[in-house]
């Protein structure tokens, strides 16, 4: 458990020293006003409170992504911790932190019209268009997820369609309503029960002495299917929003509007990502254990699938059904933010005006319908949950590696002729590499059953590489405009 403790404070650390410094650099002003307090239009730029912006912004950003992600990344040993501590203060809190000040300051400016600031008009228009499939993505996703759950552990009789209805009228009521009306009242609640689950299973962790595996045990690869999954690059897709996710930066936006304050974009952004990293390890450290000593429990068990196992293990009944309703909660409430940042994207892209409720179910029915159809194909074909996963989990790091790439242009920008922009450019390389040799390393979703995978780095490599370039001749041309 040594390994567990240290990897905590780590991320203690994280917050209070890293992201001090980060604020430095951004340069934030308490004195600005705010979009929320500039132009308030009682539906989605609303003034709230930090706590609760802060607990609505870690449920959004949460969903099941730090539980089942983290679940699925332990399987391939105590490594998942490493990318957990390391990926979360220098990559994903970075890169949600960044972001977020960028939307502030830009009036609450959806993800794509930012990439397009920065990158370019060209890169605009194509991320309106991969971001809005990514929430179509998530939306799918988190109307799975919680309606399996509840089919299989409460109503094992009822068609799982009922329970499919039912989320998605609420998805279509939150989506459409303004934000402080649902999601602004009951989203603290549920934030509050996600941090009481993690703070059970540490519970557990005591009374029941738990050997937590411990780095210098070993981080090989313990993936069942080790030898088509290697670590890198599938771990770093399979915890995504443990560590970094480019759906953060979607859900930011939506607290931008709604933020009284820029000193509150530190906890806000930056502290809430630390709090779902530490739920990531705390869930990570659990499957871990489970994986490690108890492997007959956990043979052909998805991510949802361990939840239940570990809850049913180590608590009574009652503790046991609140967990997984935890975890239900956590997905729905990231499924209708995700439909909502899709229909912000639209209206933004589109100019419709989003106070006439008419017009807002206008830009919000075709999304719904295309997520209707995926969720179907998910729910109907043996193998399609798996396929729309393994999607989503990759589209959600490519949107981090682009995000990643604007705000390092952004800090190159905002404090030229200095250094600043190394904290996002490493990272940004990194997510490079790691999406990139995704497709072409992974048998089924890329190109890995066609070429050998070392040649499979190499042309990763290269590529990233090539971005490399294009960014240093950019920079180059900047400096030397800059001086003019």
């Amino acid at each position: 458990m040594i390994t567990f403790c240290i990897s905590i404070v780590l991320l203690v650390l994280g917050y209070f020293l890293y992201s001090k410094l980060i604020e430095r650099v951004l340069g934030v002003d308490c004195s600005r006003v705010t979009p929320a307090v500039a132009h308030p239009d009682g539906v989605d730029y609303v003034p709230m409170k930090p706590w609760r912006v802060f607990l609505i912004q870690f449920l959004n950003i949460a969903g099941v992504g730090p539980i089942c992600g983290a679940i699925m990344g332990a399987q391939f040993g105590t490594a998942s911790f490493i990318w957990i501590v390391f990926g979360c203060i220098f990559a994903g809190a970075v890169h949600d932190f960044i972001s977020g000040f960028i939307s502030l300051r830009q009036d609450g400016a959806s993800l794509p019209e930012i990439h397009g600031t920065y990158l370019g008009n060209g890169m605009k228009q194509f991320m309106r268009g991969f971001t809005v499939l990514l929430m179509i993505l998530v939306g799918a996703v988190f109307v799975n997820t919680p309606a399996v759950l509840l089919n299989q552990n409460f109503t094992p009789d009822w068609n799982i369609f009922i329970w499919v209805g039912i989320i998605f009228a609420y998805y279509l009521l939150a989506t459409l309503l303004p934000i402080d009306k649902v999601i602004g009242k009951i989203y603290p609640i549920f934030g509050i029960l996600l941090l009481a689950m993690a703070v059970a299973i540490v519970v557990a962790f005591i009374v029941y002495k738990v050997p937590i595996p411990e780095l210098w045990s070993g981080m090989e690869n313990r993936h069942p299917q080790a030898a088509t999954n290697p670590i890198f690059p599938m771990m770093f897709i399979s915890i995504a929003c443990g560590a970094i996710s480019g759906f953060h930066a979607t859900q930011s936006p939506l607290m931008a509007r709604c933020m009284v304050n820029e000193k509150q974009c530190r906890p806000i952004f930056y502290g809430a990502m630390i709090t779902e990293g530490v739920v990531a390890l705390i869930w990570a450290a659990a499957a871990a254990y489970f994986f490690h000593d108890k492997p007959d429990l956990c043979v052909g068990k998805s991510g949802n699938d361990m939840v239940g196992v570990i809850a049913n293990e180590w608590f009574p009944k009652a503790i046991a059904v609140i967990c997984i309703l935890g975890v239900i909660s956590a997905a729905v409430t990231s499924g209708d933010t995700a439909l909502r940042s899709a229909r912000l994207i639209v209206a933004d892209f589109m100019h419709v005006d989003q106070k006439p409720v008419p017009k807002r179910l206008l830009v919000a029915l075709p999304v719904f319908v295309i997520a209707a159809g995926l969720l179907v194909f998910s729910l109907v074909d043996k193998e399609g949950f798996q396929v729309i996963w393994r999607y989503f989990s990759w589209a959600n790091q490519v949107l981090a590696m682009v995000t990643l790439w604007t705000v390092t242009v952004f800090l190159v920008q905002h404090k030229p002729r200095t250094l600043w922009y190394l904290m996002t450019l490493i990272p940004a390389l990194f997510m490079s590499m790691v999406t990139i040799s995704f497709i072409f390393v992974a048998q089924k979703e890329g190109f890995g059953s066609l070429i050998p995978r070392n040649v499979g780095y190499i042309l990763a490599a290269v590529v990233t590489l090539l971005f490399f370039v294009i960014f240093v001749r950019w920079m180059a041309r900047f400096n030397k405009n800059a001086k003019k």
